[in-house]
């Protein structure tokens, strides 16, 4: 959280009600524990909870990477403040990680699937592992919300917060030395997405250069020329993957409702990456910062009421 604990609230309380609670180290990543305001009567039930205080906020990876440090269990879990796992999440991961795979992710479903923007930003982020998605062996994995071994994640040592930035390009990286990663569908959580125009377009932009400046990191100029040259292909390849990904009926006639807010979506987005492949990362990952904290800032006044209203 940049701010406060009650922007976490929603998500602690569905940590408390894991039926594996009692197995779980909670790692709150903050700016300052006096400035917190933590509810101390939340967290009996955890294994442990520590605090680790960042001073400044100016990344998500920056935060996330700095949790998977001070953590003490060998699997770490992202989590959101605006994504609420159901209460089996934590115990099937954890069985999972008996397996052979460096990096489990959940299946996801839509928290606030009111709205053609909602429905948009949950396409762009995360069609691949829409439930119902079935288990499988898996490229990459949901970005903020996949669960890793911690000894894998710590062999990137100073690179870690960098890798952090885009866990797409992470998982390709682990996947390139022989790191195998899987999609457990019974983890399933529930994803609140942007929902508001004036939020959603500004993170296509934010998000899509963090994403191409990130892949770029270390590629020879001709590289970097070549994906500049080919940004404006990249809203037609993501169009035809997303639908290539859809399980369902439902989930097709969700994707055609929502066409408009997609295909303008995947616009600015190829936009933003050409910028990335040409020009880097330059200050977005702040900016990315800002919108992927503190969510119900940006989502409809109705959606907010319900889903906080939800909450025990």
């Amino acid at each position: 959280t940049r701010e406060r604990y009650s922007s976490i609230r929603k998500t602690v309380s569905c940590l408390r009600a894991q039926t594996a609670c009692g197995q779980i180290e909670l790692v709150i990543v903050a700016p300052s524990r006096s400035r917190l305001d933590l509810d101390e009567g939340q967290l009996s039930d955890f294994a442990g909870c520590q605090v680790v205080e960042i001073d400044r906020f100016e990344s998500i990876g920056r935060a996330n990477a700095e949790g998977i440090r001070h953590a003490k269990a060998a699997v770490v879990a992202l989590a959101e403040d605006h994504c609420f796992p159901d209460p089996q999440w934590a115990a099937r991961l954890i069985a999972s990680h008996q397996g052979p795979w460096s990096a489990i992710g959940p299946s996801v479903r839509n928290a606030n699937p009111q709205s053609s923007v909602s429905w948009a930003d949950l396409f762009i982020g995360y069609s691949p592992w829409l439930a119902p998605a079935p288990s499988r062996e898996a490229e990459f994995l949901p970005g903020h919300n996949t669960s890793y071994k911690r000894a894998v994640l710590l062999e990137y040592g100073d690179q870690l917060v960098s890798m952090m930035q885009a866990e797409t390009v992470l998982h390709w990286n682990l996947r390139s030395k022989g790191h195998r990663l899987f999609l457990e569908s019974t983890a399933n959580v529930a994803h609140v997405n942007f929902s508001l125009w004036s939020s959603w377009l500004p993170v296509q932009l934010h998000s899509g250069r963090l994403f191409a400046a990130t892949r770029a990191l270390g590629k020879p100029l001709s590289w970097r020329i070549l994906f500049t040259l080919g940004a404006p292909l990249i809203p037609v390849v993501r169009m035809v993957r997303i639908w290539g990904n859809l399980s369902s009926q439902e989930l097709q006639r969700r994707f055609l409702s929502s066409f408009h807010a997609l295909a303008i979506g995947l616009l600015v987005d190829g936009v933003a990456q050409m910028m990335g492949y040409a020009f880097g990362v330059g200050n977005v990952a702040e900016k990315v910062a800002q919108y992927e904290t503190d969510r119900f800032r940006h989502i409809r006044k109705e959606e907010r009421s319900q889903i906080i209203g939800a909450d025990s």
